[in-house]
């Protein structure tokens, strides 16, 4: 069987947190050798290069109010460059940027049809501008799409929420805001925190998320670099200790391979400013493999 193509869309935006350099991510990603990878496995790859996002050095400050319109224009950017990958029968790949751009990604590649969505990450990203004390969007962008927090990102590409409560698993899970924690408990998101990996293990938290996700035809992976532990990726913003093994995530992308169903991938929150030699990148690029079918054998 003919592989798809594999359309790489880089997203640098770095306006939805307060560190500098996750801007830079994309790149850091492409430098480590995405195309090559993809190319030795098979696929055919087209790259769009990065799409037009001002860096927060632009702004006169940093507030909330000045950051929103700017994410805005960008989630609408990466929308469209979604929606028209998915029809063009590709298998788009994300590169970010701070996790804010999920919302351009999933919204897109669920315009014609829902799919799954395994979202990885050691938070929730389920905050609202009434329960965080950063405001920093990047922490919200689940919220979002499930058509929580400021009408004019909930509206982005299409009116109201993009996803369905039933069409989310997240994996990794490990900080929550007390209010956030709240909310997520409330919303039928079905949540696998590292106690659930500790318990019954990898294979048996993504055994259970393939049999919630079983009725949908296509995947779409959100992957912050973050859910990894800090030594595996070094290079993210917001470090949370006692994340998941290399090993573990490794499993979790050839478990999604074999399925047979992956529609889209997310990479998100790789700062080589913060990383040592690349390494985060580079993990990143090993990961994204092994979703797209290196195996060991």
């Amino acid at each position: 069987m003919e592989k798809r193509t594999v359309r790489i869309i880089g997203i640098p935006i770095d306006l939805g947190q307060q560190h500098r350099g996750v801007d830079i991510g994309p790149v850091a990603i492409r430098y480590a050798g995405l195309a090559g990878a993809l190319r030795n496995l098979g696929y055919r790859t087209e790259d769009l290069g990065n799409i037009d996002v001002p860096g927060h050095y632009t702004l006169v400050g940093t507030s909330y109010a000045e950051r929103l319109p700017l994410i805005r224009a960008a989630c609408e950017t990466t929308y469209g460059l979604a929606r028209d990958a998915i029809r063009d029968g590709t298998v788009p790949i994300f590169l970010g940027g701070d996790h804010s751009a999920a919302i351009g990604s999933i919204g897109g590649v669920t315009h014609d049809a829902a799919c799954g969505i395994v979202w990885i990450d050691a938070h929730g990203d389920f905050n609202t501008p009434e329960t965080s004390q950063s405001c920093n969007i990047h922490g919200m962008a689940l919220a979002i799409l499930l058509g929580r927090g400021p009408r004019e990102l909930v509206d982005v590409g299409r009116l109201g929420a993009k996803l369905k409560a039933d069409q989310v698993v997240l994996i990794g899970v490990r900080d929550l805001d007390r209010r956030e924690r709240e909310h997520i408990r409330e919303s039928g998101c079905i949540i696998f925190t590292m106690r659930d990996i500790d318990e019954i293990g990898m294979h048996g938290v993504l055994q259970k998320t393939m049999k919630i996700l079983s009725r949908f035809e296509r995947i779409h992976i959100s992957l912050d670099m973050d859910g990894l532990d800090a030594n595996e990726a070094p290079g993210v913003g917001t470090p949370v200790p006692g994340g998941l093994t290399y090993r573990e995530a490794q499993l979790l992308m050839e478990t999604i391979c074999d399925t047979g169903r992956l529609n889209s991938l997310d990479i998100m929150e790789t700062n080589p400013i913060l990383d040592i030699s690349n390494r985060t990148a580079q993990t990143a690029v090993s990961l994204a493999s092994s979703l797209f079918g290196k195996r060991i054998l």
